[in-house]
């Protein structure tokens, strides 16, 4: 006869899905915590808040929050990632990856301060190439491509880079691989890589600059990597 030997995280996560049984919402976990430095905290859409790790899930309508000198990558399930600069705040809003469906993929981040690094998976380069998009305060960027980062530095930047606190209000973004859409109610600019895109009104036409507005990306504390949470069981 044969037996089925799981490892011991994958015994802990079938217990928890069957805790979590006949529950009436379930939150439906679209990434999770790959690589970690510091302090990340959680908001669920319960309104419950909590202290996240390395491994935990991320779910649809989760309120991420970075601490002061805190460092996190979030890995979703379509390959994509999300790392978090320090003093930073992300709401995933949408999320929808269903590798048979590609015309209905769908991922929405919400930066509601602070500094992140978008590095696209499947969504967004198959299917409806409108659907990986980061929304800001005062602009939207649209992904073609595959790597860039993100400040919204309307409240302020101190802390987010070792230079963000001298940046004038606004949202930024510079492109590193492939190319970004900025898009306001103004009119749009499209940012190809090592260029440099700012919006301070949303009514108005976001711009172009013609040099590094002293954005001080430092580099991560880590380097960017993927997990894989799936633990396989062997059969013997």
């Amino acid at each position: 006869m044969k037996t089925v030997a799981c490892t011991q995280a994958w015994r802990w996560a079938l217990g928890l899905a069957f805790a979590l049984w006949g529950t009436a919402v379930w939150a439906q976990t679209v990434g999770y915590v790959v690589l970690l430095n510091g302090t990340l905290s959680v908001q669920r859409a319960d309104g419950s808040t909590r202290i996240l790790s390395q491994k935990s899930e991320v779910a649809l309508s989760d309120t991420l929050t970075t601490q002061k000198d805190s460092f996190a990558q979030i890995n979703f399930t379509d390959g994509s990632s999300a790392t978090l600069r320090p003093n930073s705040t992300m709401k995933i809003e949408q999320y929808q990856f269903d590798k048979d469906k590609p015309q209905a993929d769908n991922l929405g981040m919400r930066l509601l301060k602070g500094g992140l690094r978008s590095v696209t998976g499947l969504i967004g380069k198959r299917g409806n190439q409108e659907s990986y998009k980061i929304q800001t305060s005062t602009a939207t960027l649209g992904i073609r491509g595959t790597s860039g980062d993100t400040l919204d530095c309307m409240q302020g930047c101190d802390g987010v880079t070792s230079k963000s606190g001298a940046l004038a209000r606004g949202v930024y973004h510079t492109t590193h691989t492939g190319i970004y859409i900025m898009t306001t109610k103004g009119g749009s600019i499209l940012i190809g890589p090592g260029q440099f895109g700012f919006a301070d009104d949303p009514d108005k036409s976001p711009v172009l600059l013609g040099e590094d507005p002293g954005l001080g990306l430092d580099p991560f504390p880590f380097s960017l990597g993927s997990f894989d949470p799936v633990q396989e069981c062997i059969v013997q």
